[in-house]
């Protein structure tokens, strides 16, 4: 019991085959002693006939004995030489089934030490359709996600700090103005220095948003609510912006949509984000429309636009925080690249689902996103 304690995989599986293998011959021999005699008295006597028995024949009871003894002796040699020989073969063939199981373990093992000391590449070989190979692949899927997750946190502190750089920069080349005397402390110098810290106000509070909504911390506060009056409302919101670009923003949402139970503000905060972002997208006299539709279970919102549409190399992508189809446009009009991940987390956080068509640049695009109209 302490080698079962102290030894590794590989020396229990090999203690747990030698004692199923001591257990096999130790009830080799004893029903082989027990049942040999008898087996072959009951053959002698079916080959000789029941007349020739020891007490008519002397000579017979004599040789019955000289051949009980003789086939006894050699049941027992041929017994140890076959026992020895099938314990040889089946220690040789537990050593090599164990090391079968025992080298994925191992290869795993080793792989999870280099993961856990930053070495998120690392793979182990999957082979097979057995159990380990399911464990392996699976592993690897693991490390997948970490190192996917790694990437993502490096690219995070890039473009955070990317993010940072251009406000602070604005207002060191500002505040060095200033005090060099090349800019006059103006109200339009004062009114542009509040600009880049609205900037910098609004990246924190959207970067907090950000943390709540990945780690799954979003409060919501569900409520009864008509979808066709949360449309409105959105609407209603951005409809100065539109008129000022002269977009035209058509609203089909039918009055008699079942109500949901969702957060109000968080799903105004999606439809917000997605009526912006088409607005941005949409040159002077394209249109944008917002469609609400339902079903046995679900409603679904759609915003559609004539836009420049969207690559297929970026779709893929447009949920991805920071992710810009066009950064310098994007920067230029206030955003920070993770609205859409704000949204889709704030959609999934209500048990929906949200996705983005587009057909080619120059065709459109169009956000949709589903709200079950039960509560799990």
């Amino acid at each position: 019991m302490a080698l079962w304690r102290r030894g590794g995989l590989r020396a229990r599986l090999l203690l747990a085959h030698l004692i199923v293998i001591a257990a096999g011959t130790l009830t080799l021999f004893v029903v082989t002693l027990f049942t040999a005699p008898t087996l072959h008295d009951r053959l002698m006597v079916a080959v000789l006939g029941p007349g020739h028995t020891a007490a008519q024949d002397p000579n017979m009871a004599a040789m019955e004995q000289a051949t009980s003894a003789i086939f006894q002796t050699a049941t027992q040699q041929a017994l140890l030489l076959s026992g020895g020989a099938a314990s040889l073969v089946a220690v040789a063939v537990s050593l090599v089934v164990s090391t079968r199981i025992v080298t994925p373990v191992r290869q795993m093992l080793a792989a999870s030490r280099r993961i856990a000391a930053g070495h998120y590449a690392e793979r182990v070989p999957a082979q097979g359709n057995d159990e380990l190979a399911a464990l392996a692949a699976q592993f690897n899927t693991m490390a997948g996600e970490l190192e996917a997750t790694e990437r993502r946190r490096v690219a995070l502190i890039g473009d955070v700090a990317h993010e940072l750089r251009t406000p602070l920069a604005t207002m060191e080349g500002y505040i060095e103005g200033v005090i060099d005397g090349v800019l006059t402390p103006s109200d339009e110098t004062w009114a542009l220095m509040q600009d880049e810290v609205g900037r910098l106000t609004r990246l924190v509070r959207d970067l907090q948003a950000l943390s709540r909504a990945e780690a799954k911390q979003l409060a919501l506060h569900p409520s009864l609510i008509a979808p066709a009056a949360l449309i409105a409302q959105a609407v209603a919101r951005l409809a100065p912006q539109y008129a000022e670009k002269a977009v035209a923003l058509v609203r089909d949402a039918p009055a008699d949509l079942p109500t949901i139970e969702v957060d109000p503000d968080r799903i105004l905060q999606v439809l917000v984000n997605l009526l912006g972002n088409a607005l941005r997208a949409t040159p002077a006299g394209g249109r944008v429309q917002v469609t609400a539709r339902h079903s046995a279970d679900a409603l679904a919102v759609t915003v559609t636009d004539t836009g420049v549409g969207i690559a297929a190399v970026h779709l893929p992508h447009l949920f991805d925080r920071f992710y810009r189809v066009d950064a310098a446009r994007s920067r230029g009009l206030g955003g920070h690249g993770i609205g859409l991940t704000i949204s889709k987390s704030l959609v999934e956080a209500h048990g929906g689902q949200i996705w983005v068509a587009s057909a080619g640049l120059g065709t459109g695009a169009t956000f949709s996103f589903t709200l079950p109209l039960r509560q799990p």
